[in-house]
């Protein structure tokens, strides 16, 4: 995958939003790290375009979103709504979770992304 040029302040955003995960991210980011989910490698809050998606399988060209509260009103919905779509139309699929669903039932989340990712066994 060719690598973009990426502005330094969306750079500088991503590594501060690394150090400040929710919850739901750091649990979910303990499967996803370093290629434990049946060998897949995920990346962290990584800029594509102009935007940081919560975690992305380049070579699988998948992104996982982990939404809160503020996701569910109607303007968090219809921002969500743009960015994912803007997302696709650069090649990508995104999968939303929210954070309820992650720290209630980290199984079912990773058999979804496996399930995508034309991948089976959990």
């Amino acid at each position: 995958m060719p690598h973009q040029k990426i502005p330094q302040h969306l750079r500088q955003n991503a590594r501060k939003l690394r150090s400040e995960m929710t919850e739901a991210e750091k649990k979910l980011w303990n499967v996803l790290r370093a290629h434990r989910l049946e060998g897949i490698a995920f990346r962290r809050q990584m800029p594509i375009a102009r935007y940081i998606v919560d975690f992305a399988a380049p070579a699988h060209r998948l992104i996982v979103e982990l939404d809160g509260s503020p996701h569910g009103e109607s303007q968090g919905r219809a921002r969500d709504e743009r960015r994912d779509r803007a997302l696709e139309h650069l090649g990508w699929m995104v999968l939303r979770f929210w954070n309820t669903e992650v720290l209630s039932d980290l199984d079912g989340v990773c058999r979804k992304i496996l399930d995508v990712c034309g991948k089976e066994n959990f």
